[in-house]
């Protein structure tokens, strides 16, 4: 699928001489600019979308861990004494 875009010259300029400097071709640097903006955008709104999710289940059932138990937990993380994920409670 042939997609063009309109970029002004200021911004056609920087792309041309990062390409030069980096031996790319300014097809390559756009293409990895926009891979890199959709990969960041779906990454955050995946996590939008986890964090609704996890929001709507906390108002229908009350359940949660509080800051501290989850600060306590990761703390537990790559030593010894690790521990399991605390219950959530009401």
């Amino acid at each position: 699928m042939a997609t063009s875009i309109k970029l002004d010259d200021h911004l056609k300029t920087r792309i041309h001489h990062l390409a030069e400097r980096q031996r790319r071709s300014a097809h390559w640097i756009m293409r990895e600019a926009i891979r890199d903006y959709v990969d960041r955008e779906e990454k955050r709104e995946n996590f939008k979308q986890e964090a609704l999710g996890s929001w709507a289940i906390y108002q229908k059932t009350g359940r949660h861990l509080s800051g501290d138990e989850v600060r306590g937990w990761l703390q537990t993380w790559g030593t010894d004494k690790e521990t399991e994920i605390p219950p959530c409670h009401k």
